[in-house]
């Protein structure tokens, strides 16, 4: 339990039902849709469709999505990939012939089709409860009517703001007199108002075709992007077979590649023989550290779309490779023989979690990957559009190489902890290439630590970034660890801002008491009733 006289949080407690996502108007959208009849999974798409409106540099209706959902705490989960595809002629040949040799966040190439307006409309028509038009109606309001800016979202909008002026649509609905909207100032996004009220009344075709899809592929091609409108009419989220892996007792799932759950798995399977002495202690911290810097240097090699390149998934999660892992960390230095290369930092995300009356539980994450994704925005619909394309290399025979038809690496996963067969925890990290990173930070907290579901959230964190010799860590280190940790050689620097952001729901089966917590980096809360 927490010091009582220090500031903080406690968990959150309730027997009915209850959510926990980035933003409290979100969290409080999605009570209200329990308490209306609607399920885990109206709930969430609820919650998340308000944040594409409430906190549109991290997710919106132009971006993908990930779900894992267990029906009445069932596993496995049903587990959804809803990341879209490249454009049918993006090969790898028009990217050469035109002397591109990376894909830059604000182009045209960074952004696939949006996966997220699909991945709602067959969720909730396999899954749902209350229609699609129910459940996007607090969003649609939002948008319409404005909603005040919250502080951690201010924050976050004008750290864009050099951006959002490179494209004039973004700028006349993010910027007024060249600057971003203030915390507590009312912001309206009409445009968005109207494209998600046709959404409701349509369903994804509304989305994927006719004024919408010719608004978003006109304003691509304009820029010079591939897209066609049969690109956008041919979008086709799947369900998919959830992986899995033993961690202190409990089953963890995590959707399979082109998302980056695999690397979250192995960084489990690597810590599961690591001693267990006090959570932030430096020893304990180096090993972290030293896994996550292989484990990440897979994840570059090998995770990209099964259905492109072979993923050695079996591979990846076995126990012997995770041993000869363990075995070249040298427990008194940082190694420098793991090969460099390049990843573009990301941050912008939501997840949410929620559990109903009836105990379905809702692991969902929407994302248009960096803030503001693109930062290129529809003209007349509103959509701002993601930049997942940005993930992809321009190398031949790589297996996350872009090309046509292709989903990216993706960094969002949805998480859930499974117990002799009933979902025990949905849960999800936010924060881009963090997020592997941070499930096995988080779940080791509280599994190997006995911290609660909100203490293993406030710990401080740290992170070996992708690709460079930097650890980043958070002010509320003391300094005697980063220094000792720099004494093992590594390149410690301070974090630009919070590293990530994270939801869980802890479900007691025989108390009948859900847990919340809910990550303070963010604006958000645990609420339930």
């Amino acid at each position: 339990m927490r010091n009582l006289e220090a500031p903080g949080r406690s968990p959150v407690y309730a027997s009915h039902g209850m959510a926990t996502t980035s933003h409290p108007l979100a969290t409080n959208v999605a009570l209200d849709i329990l308490k209306q009849g609607g399920n885990a999974l109206d709930a969430a798409i609820a919650a998340c469709a308000t944040q594409c409106v409430v906190e549109p540099h991290s997710t919106g209706i132009g971006g993908d999505c990930f779900c894992l959902y267990a029906p009445q705490g069932n596993t496995a989960p049903v587990a959804y990939n809803g990341s879209g595809q490249t454009p049918a002629a993006a090969t790898l040949e028009w990217y050469q012939n035109n002397n591109i040799n990376a894909i830059e966040r604000q182009s045209p190439h960074s952004v696939t089709v949006p996966g997220a307006v699909s991945a709602w409309a067959r969720l909730n028509a396999d899954h749902g409860v209350l229609s699609l038009a129910e459940i996007l109606s607090p969003a649609i309001a939002y948008a319409r009517d404005g909603y005040p800016v919250s502080p951690r979202v201010s924050v976050d909008f004008a750290a864009q703001t050099h951006l959002l002026r490179n494209d004039k649509n973004a700028a006349d609905v993010f910027l007024v007199n060249g600057r971003t909207p203030a915390a507590g100032s009312v912001h309206k996004q009409p445009a968005l108002a109207r494209t998600l009220s046709a959404i409701a009344e349509n369903g994804a075709d509304a989305f994927y075709k006719g004024a919408i899809a010719n608004d978003m592929v006109e304003y691509l091609q304009s820029l010079g992007g591939l897209h066609t409108l049969e690109d956008f009419a041919a979008v086709s989220g799947e369900y998919v077979t959830p992986i899995t892996s033993s961690f202190r007792g409990y089953d963890v799932y995590q959707i399979p590649p082109n998302g980056q759950g695999v690397i979250a798995l192995q960084l489990l399977n690597i810590v599961n023989e690591f001693p267990i002495d006090e959570p932030l202690s430096v020893d304990r911290l180096h090993l972290e550290i030293e896994a996550g810097r292989i484990a990440y240097q897979d994840r570059y090699l090998y995770v990209a779309d099964q259905k492109h390149s072979e993923v050695p998934v079996e591979w990846l999660l076995s126990e012997e490779h995770a041993k000869e892992i363990r075995e070249s960390i040298n427990p008194a230095k940082r190694s420098d023989t793991i090969p460099q290369y390049t990843s573009p930092k990301q941050h912008s995300t939501v997840c949410l979690s929620v559990v109903d009356k009836d105990r379905n539980v809702c692991s969902f994450i929407n994302s248009v990957f960096h803030s503001f994704g693109s930062v290129q925005m529809a003209p007349e619909s509103g959509v701002m559009l993601h930049n997942r394309g940005e993930s992809f290399v321009v190398e031949p025979g790589h297996p996350n190489c872009i090309g046509p038809g292709k989903r990216p690496m993706h960094t969002i996963i949805p998480g859930m902890v499974a117990k002799h067969g009933r979902a025990v925890m949905p849960f999800g990290v936010m924060g881009g290439d963090y997020q592997s990173y941070g499930h096995m930070q988080f779940l080791t907290r509280m599994m190997d630590f006995g911290m609660d579901i909100q203490e293993a959230q406030d710990a401080p964190r740290l992170f070996p970034v992708p690709g460079t010799e930097t650890v980043e860590f958070e002010s509320t280190f003391d300094n005697h660890v980063i220094e000792s940790l720099r004494s093992k050689g590594h390149n410690m620097v301070p974090a630009e801002r919070p590293i990530g952001g994270s939801q869980a729901i802890w479900i007691d089966w025989d108390t009948n008491v859900l847990t919340g917590g809910s990550d303070p980096r963010k604006d958000g809360c645990a609420m339930g009733y």
